[in-house]
């Protein structure tokens, strides 16, 4: 069961969505809480209120909760993914937040107030001919963000099986065919000590590799949604400055709040925020190496409070990670730092083209940019 926290820009994430039983789904589902495809579905409860829509593209296996809308369009009178962009301009979500939402503690939007909300829309092909045109912008990003997820994936695999199962000591001891290079093969040990690690390899606090140092605030008005240097919170990007406190291939972790313990990395100049640590590597030590080996380690063992969850620089210095030697770390950070720097080629790529869109969403559905002229300028960045 979904709620308005699993709702994202490209549609709904049940990776953590609340479990239900069988029962409680279908009484749901009969009270028509699925959505079906076509449906836009629309922040309607809490602090993000208006502020998220999505299009329901595909049959869903899951069932909202009242915090998110469903609308259901007339395809006769308006198309679907146009009216996402229409609640996604900028002046439409003022006019909407300026006149149906309700509530100050916890803001609201009721749905019998929020059908009178008016909408001046061109003909439906006009429609599907703008909605083609954003559409492609970010179905490249979406395309950007799956082929980020599976080189993510792919690099965990490679740490999982040398760093965390030691896939390669484990097969020589069995006798197994080798699976990598000779010359690679041959470092691997062929036996596990008595702590049940590769024998010879280290476990190393996190402190001898890096320098762990908490960020500096930066005044909300210097954060802007577009700029030259990201910033780093303690949910991760909080937005961008012209301003940088680091450089370098940057490793940041949000040391304050619900997503404390998370790891960020950035290659170039960032500015780390309060809410945030940055670890700095030693100079003879792989970056890239350092920062898939944090994202494997538990943090919820060293975080600390309830109401404010944080963890410690000192905590997170104090963790310790195996260390096998400087020539598997730089075998391995050799086909690691390929994956990364092809991630980050994505990632710049699809701020570009989130730019783009920005840019021509409200100018398209103003009339003031006609379709034909913004096809030209989408050609030029996807």
């Amino acid at each position: 069961m979904a709620s308005v926290k699993d709702l994202t820009f490209f549609g709904v994430n049940v990776t953590d969505a609340r479990k239900i039983s069988v029962a409680d789904f279908d009484a749901l589902v009969s009270q028509g809480c699925r959505p079906e495809v076509g449906d836009v579905l629309i922040a309607k409860d809490g602090n993000s209120a208006l502020d998220t829509v999505c299009l329901q593209r595909e049959a869903a296996d899951f069932v909202l909760l009242s915090s998110v809308a469903i609308l259901r369009p007339d395809p006769e009178v308006i198309d679907s993914r146009y009216l996402t962009y229409v609640l996604r301009n900028p002046p439409y979500i003022e006019y909407l937040k300026a006149n149906f939402i309700s509530g100050a503690a916890i803001p609201r939007v009721v749905l019998r107030d929020f059908k009178r909300a008016e909408l001046t829309a061109p003909p439906t092909p006009e429609q599907r001919a703008i909605a083609a045109t954003l559409g492609a912008l970010d179905d490249k990003i979406e395309l950007n963000r799956k082929m980020n997820a599976t080189l993510e994936a792919m690099a965990r695999a490679l740490f999982r099986d040398w760093f965390v199962d030691f896939g390669p000591t484990r097969a020589k001891m069995e006798g197994r065919a080798p699976y990598l290079s000779p010359d690679l093969w041959a470092l691997f040990p062929d036996r596990i000590d008595e702590e049940g690690k590769p024998e010879g390899w280290e476990v190393r606090p996190i402190g001898d590799f890096a320098e762990l140092k908490g960020g500096k605030q930066l005044e909300k008005e210097h954060i802007v949604d577009v700029g030259p240097v990201p910033v780093f919170g303690g949910a991760g990007l909080m937005g961008y400055t012209a301003n940088h406190n680091a450089d370098g291939f940057v490793i940041s972790v949000g040391r304050v709040g619900a997503y404390c313990g998370r790891f960020f990395s950035h290659r170039g100049k960032a500015w780390i925020n309060n809410n945030a640590s940055l670890i700095r590597p030693n100079a003879d030590v792989s970056g890239e190496w350092l920062l898939i080996a944090l994202r494997h380690i538990d943090m919820d063992v060293i975080k600390k409070g309830a109401a404010q969850p944080f963890v410690s620089n000192s905590d997170i210095a104090k963790v310790g990670i195996v260390w096998p030697g400087n020539a598997i770390i730089s075998a391995f950070s050799d086909d690691l730092v390929s994956l990364i720097k092809k991630a980050e080629a994505n990632e710049r790529q699809s701020r570009t083209l989130a730019q783009t869109r920005d840019l021509l969403l409200p100018r398209l559905m103003s009339g003031e940019l006609r379709v034909a002229e913004a096809e030209r300028i989408v050609e030029e960045v996807v």
